[in-house]
């Protein structure tokens, strides 16, 4: 059972499918962490509450949505005490911005997790909220639960890394979780940013392949280095890659049970301040994904 007022895992609900994956997989990951859970549904509206706006008929809508939505969050909750039966599970529905609200659960949480995208057999795109979400530079890890695992399992964790510092914050959680969870861990670096076919780019230039492979090892290395002292339980298996990373670790990710990678963007758009491959990663990405933000 977790300890009261330890930081809680916080699950997003929006009543889509997605959600309800990702609430179930958040009550599997609290109670491995044996922290709390906190399910919350944000409701923008009534309009009033935020604006001089009078919308008629709002109070005789208002009180049964609320209900019905809190009947929904409370079956959640006990779906959830079944996974495990001591886990403190609470529940919240304020009113307001779902992006403000959300980022001010994750300032104080321990992990915050969100469906994927509802139109991902479509497009791929995360919604409005979750790439707010994402962009921002501090606050708890997020989870994307694509895919339709529910729950982690024993399938290997992949982490990219790159040497910085977002990546040293995704290679320790990424350590954390393969540990609780018995995984592989997959640790790949690859740095090819050129676009056309990088083998034959390399082969192309005569470049010193010898030199360069051994260059990224030491990356990999360094990085690597202390971790696998502090989980001595979790096997390691190392890639170098000269391909694109994102190319890279979606084909390692296949049937990984969690993609973790660090983000570090740069620029004032949305999606440069998530980076590239980060955001590639919670639109694209074959399995779960979290997130690590360097703040």
């Amino acid at each position: 059972m977790a300890d009261a007022g330890r930081k809680a895992v916080v699950a997003g609900f929006d009543l889509s499918e997605s959600s309800r994956r990702a609430v179930r997989w958040a009550a599997h990951e609290a109670s491995s962490r044996r922290r709390p859970l906190l399910l919350v549904h944000v409701l923008p509206w009534p309009f009033e509450e935020r604006t001089s706006i009078k919308v008629p008929g709002a109070d005789d809508l208002r009180e049964p949505l609320q209900q019905a939505l809190r009947r929904e969050l409370e079956v959640l909750a006990a779906d959830c005490r079944e996974i495990d039966p001591g886990l403190e599970v609470r529940n919240e529905m304020p009113f307001g911005d779902p992006a403000v609200l959300l980022g001010e659960c994750a300032a104080e949480a321990e992990l915050l997790v969100l469906g994927g995208p509802q139109i991902e057999q479509q497009l791929g795109v995360l919604g409005s909220t979750s790439a707010e979400l994402l962009s921002r530079r501090s606050g708890a890890p997020v989870a994307v639960i694509r895919g339709s695992r529910d729950r982690p399992d024993s399938a290997p964790v992949v982490v990219g890394v790159d040497g910085s510092p977002a990546s040293g914050l995704a290679i320790g959680f990424a350590y954390d979780f393969a540990s609780r969870h018995g995984c592989e861990l997959v640790a790949v670096h690859a740095w090819s940013d050129l676009s056309l076919d990088p083998f034959g780019r390399v082969q192309q230039w005569e470049l010193p392949w010898s030199e360069v492979r051994g260059d990224a090892e030491q990356v990999l290395a360094e990085s690597l280095a202390g971790w696998g002292e502090r989980y001595p339980d979790v096997d390691v298996r190392r890639v170098v890659t000269p391909e694109k990373p994102a190319q890279a670790l979606f084909r390692e990710a296949q049937e990984a049970s969690l993609l973790v990678v660090g983000s570090h963007g740069r620029g004032r758009i949305r999606r440069a301040l998530l980076g590239s491959v980060s955001h590639a990663a919670v639109n694209r990405a074959p399995c779960p994904v979290a997130v690590l933000r360097a703040g």
